[in-house]
């Protein structure tokens, strides 16, 4: 059974910063391509930032060089630091595992930048 275990969420100031982890189990996070969406309320689920098997990375426009996505294989976790927090931030984030037409999703953590 995969689960996927986001944390480290919550309540911060702009310019700030958090790291979310994501907790994998029932896969090898490094063979799978590993993502971070978020959701605003109202809004839909956008893609943050990506690494692949191969340990590509790639993000949205509106995070280069604030965001930063890693995989840690031994933990078989991924994490996803984010620096100089906005509150256009402020969404649920989620986990997602991807291979091939395999999807998993995590439950979401919500962040919130605000002051």
């Amino acid at each position: 059974q995969v689960q996927l275990v986001e944390s480290g969420g919550g309540l911060v100031q702009p310019g700030g910063s958090l790291r979310l982890s994501c907790a994998a189990s029932g896969i090898t996070c490094s063979r799978y391509t590993m993502a971070w969406y978020r959701q605003a309320p109202g809004k839909q689920r956008d893609l943050v930032a990506g690494i692949n098997s191969g340990g590509t990375t790639n993000y949205a426009d509106s995070v280069k060089g604030r965001f930063t996505i890693s995989r840690d294989n031994a933990k078989n976790m991924v994490y996803l630091q984010m620096n100089n927090l906005k509150p256009e931030d402020t969404a649920v984030y989620y986990c997602k595992a991807g291979l091939g037409v395999i999807t998993n999703w995590g439950q979401g953590t919500q962040v919130t930048v605000s002051s």
